[in-house]
């Protein structure tokens, strides 16, 4: 017993210390090369010494360590493994009565306390850091985002709907504007406009051309006109066209609710939103699965050694991202479910994982 809690011990401290020595190196050498591909746009923008570290790099550490601490937990699984198996450690391990189930008790612990870390920090901690991230990169790295867009429709709240035939996010403003109400299947009232201006000072908005139109339970309406009339809406510029990485800002709870709201409004990014939070769950959990091929892969003594580990991992990798890539594409720009989408490297993966371990020498 004595024995395998020396085993245990040794196999997670290797496997902790490889995880966040090369997680270190990874990230250092990704800061380097982004900082040489920015450096320009942050000289240009005039971005402070102090937003470029604190507000950027620092959350751009969390974001990316987070996001490709599966990945790199497979890397550092293959590279010390395959050192054991170079050693005979792994086989005096199976020689000395540690079945090759029970060799993967400590490995499957370093596993979890990783994927807990990381599944803690995609929920709660990286939409915290990703405040101050995207919000310097929004201001001195991406390019002009879009500014107008084209037949909008929401809901707002059941049975209301507005509709702008065009609207321009920077002056606030729109065009052929119609707001409509529903008392069930049937139309009780409906506000058009040529033109609809917000005023932010006073968070009201400012109609041109208008005609309202009223319609009691007995289908008698009323028909009211103007040039110019002043009013509030139960809605704001940012529930007409929602920034796409607002989301990446919202803990889990604050992005169930997001999602429920624009499910009633009939948004049409719906999609981008269910990815970003299957995904919150789907890359922790793809710890165990790598960890799985890791060690299957690198107990076997082959000729290459640690160097053809190393490159099988690698492209496994590329293989799982490049999977995860189509899978979420699918879903966005098809009628494939975001649930489905985000989970199905996982789990042709878990396959993979249960072939080799299959074959795996014990």
């Amino acid at each position: 017993m004595k024995i395998f809690k020396i085993i245990d011990l040794y196999i997670i401290k290797k496997f902790l210390g490889t995880f966040f020595l090369t997680i270190a190196l990874i990230l250092a050498i990704a800061i380097v090369f982004d900082i040489s591909e920015k450096i320009d746009d942050f000289i240009t923008r005039g971005a402070s010494t102090r937003e470029i570290i604190f507000d950027y790099y620092l959350n751009f550490l969390v974001f990316y360590g987070n996001l490709f601490s599966s990945m790199i937990v497979f890397i550092a699984t293959i590279f010390f493994s395959s050192r054991m198996t170079a050693n005979t450690e792994i086989v005096a391990i199976l020689t000395g009565g540690v079945s090759f189930k029970r060799m993967m008790f400590p490995y499957f612990v370093s596993a979890t306390i990783v994927a807990g870390i990381s599944l803690f920090v995609s929920h709660f901690i990286i939409p915290y850091t990703n405040v101050q991230r995207l919000e310097f990169q929004h201001a001195y790295i991406d390019r002009k985002e879009s500014e107008g867009f084209k037949d909008i429709h929401r809901q707002i709240k059941p049975g209301h709907i507005i509709y702008f035939e065009n609207y321009n996010t920077k002056r606030n403003s729109g065009y052929h504007f119609t707001y409509e109400i529903f008392t069930g299947n049937t139309l009780s009232y409906k506000l058009k406009a040529n033109f609809i201006r917000l005023d932010t000072s006073n968070n009201v908005w400012t109609l041109e051309d208008y005609d309202i139109r009223t319609i009691d339970e007995n289908g008698k309406e009323e028909l009211e006109q103007g040039r110019k009339l002043t009013r509030s809406f139960d809605f704001d510029a940012a529930d007409i066209v929602p920034r796409l990485y607002t989301v990446e800002m919202m803990n889990t709870p604050e992005l169930n609710e997001f999602i429920e709201a624009e499910t009633l409004r009939g948004s049409e990014n719906i999609n981008f939103y269910l990815i970003e939070k299957h995904q919150r769950s789907s890359w922790p959990f793809a710890t165990y699965i790598l960890v799985l091929i890791g060690v299957s892969i690198s107990s076997k003594k082959t000729r290459g050694g640690l160097g053809l580990n190393v490159a099988l991992g690698l492209v496994l990798c590329v293989t799982y991202i490049f999977f995860m890539q189509i899978s979420t594409t699918f879903a966005t720009v098809g009628s494939l479910s975001p649930l489905l989408a985000v989970w199905i490297p996982n789990i042709v993966f878990s396959f993979i994982g249960a072939y080799l371990y299959y074959i795996a020498p014990k």
